[in-house]
């Protein structure tokens, strides 16, 4: 009872803790609509601070109390503290990218050391253990995650809906190919740290996350992610079709603005999901439109891939390419707005 007992705490923590840090950001960390912004009127930011607070904590209270491996609590509270940092400061003032992406890679490290390195991955045809290119990947593809959700980070309640779908499908996932509470937990309260702070940033939203919770969160998924994948529970394959919607748009988007000269540092509105809230003139419906893309199409790919890791490598192929057509039949990356086909 110890364990569920941690997870409403974490929940309620963050729910009451978002509460307290909108009391503080009205004052000093209101977020004012500019051109490139998806809202229209001034909207306190920063909640995610207490969403990391409460997750970490939790982490920490389920490790002391045996209910959760020590190594996940040290490598998320402490790489997440790095990030969060530096988002909080990024929150209040500009810092620099170069500075804050020495700090994202610190706190990606910190998860790497703790939790290891990818052991061999399997493509179908065969594993292939790939060393220490392997590892030089991971952190680089760690640092990656841990942006996407601040670059994805753009309308009401998506980020929050992506980590609660994802942390949910994992813990579902673990209780059913690891057997049992203990490995479930930490995307457990993980998922329950999210609902709170989703409580208060579902459409319209009360307060944004962020980069203080957009960057803990990336990180936090990341390494829950390679613990789960290091204990042999899930695959990699498992992980990328569960990111599927942020991964595939954020991919796509970088690589076209990129083509056609554009510079990834430039603050932009042309996310598929950016474009399709537009066109559709609210954002409720993009976000519920994650949601059922997560739950309805990517969870069964999944499920397949968990249960069975041989055929995993070509279940994130099967399930990833039609979001590939669609955010590109979107314009993610491209200028002008969506136009739908008559």
């Amino acid at each position: 009872m110890i364990a569920p007992l941690i997870a409403v705490l974490v929940g309620i923590g963050s729910w009451v803790g978002v509460g307290l840090v909108r009391r503080y950001a009205l004052r000093r960390l209101l977020d004012v609509p500019g051109e490139r912004s998806s809202h229209a009127s001034p909207t306190p930011r920063g909640g995610g601070l207490a969403l990391t607070v409460a997750h970490a904590l939790g982490l920490v209270a389920a490790a002391l109390l045996d209910c959760s491996p020590a190594s996940i609590a040290i490598a998320v509270a402490g790489g997440g503290s790095v990030v969060a940092a530096v988002g909080f400061m990024d929150d209040h003032g500009h810092v620099p990218a170069w500075q804050r992406l020495i700090c994202h890679f610190v706190g990606c490290a910190w998860v790497v050391w703790w939790l290891g390195t990818l052991p061999p991955v399997n493509f179908g045809a065969g594993s292939v253990d790939l060393g220490v290119a392997g590892t030089l990947l991971l952190l680089v593809g760690l640092v990656w995650f841990l942006n996407l959700f601040n670059f994805m980070d753009g309308i009401d309640g998506i980020a929050a809906v992506q980590a609660l779908s994802m942390s949910l499908s994992a813990a579902i996932l673990l209780w059913l190919t690891a057997g049992g509470l203990a490995p479930a937990l930490p995307p457990i309260l993980l998922a329950a740290a999210t609902l709170g702070f989703l409580a208060w940033n579902w459409p319209p939203a009360k307060i944004f996350m962020g980069d203080v919770g957009s960057g803990y969160l990336g990180l936090a998924l990341g390494a829950t992610a390679l613990w789960t994948v290091t204990e042999g529970w899930l695959t990699v394959w498992v992980w990328l079709v569960l990111a599927g919607v942020f991964l595939v748009d954020a991919t796509v988007t970088l690589v076209t603005r990129m083509m056609a000269g554009a510079s990834f540092s430039v603050a932009h509105r042309s996310h598929a999901y950016q474009r399709l809230s537009r066109h559709w003139g609210n954002p409720r419906s993009v976000t519920l439109a994650v949601a059922v893309v997560n739950i309805a199409w990517l969870g069964p790919w999944a499920l397949v891939a968990a249960f069975w890791p041989g055929i995993g490598s070509a279940c994130s192929v099967l399930a990833l390419t039609p979001l590939v057509f669609a955010v590109m039949r979107i314009g993610a990356g491209r200028p002008g707005e969506f136009q739908r086909a008559s």
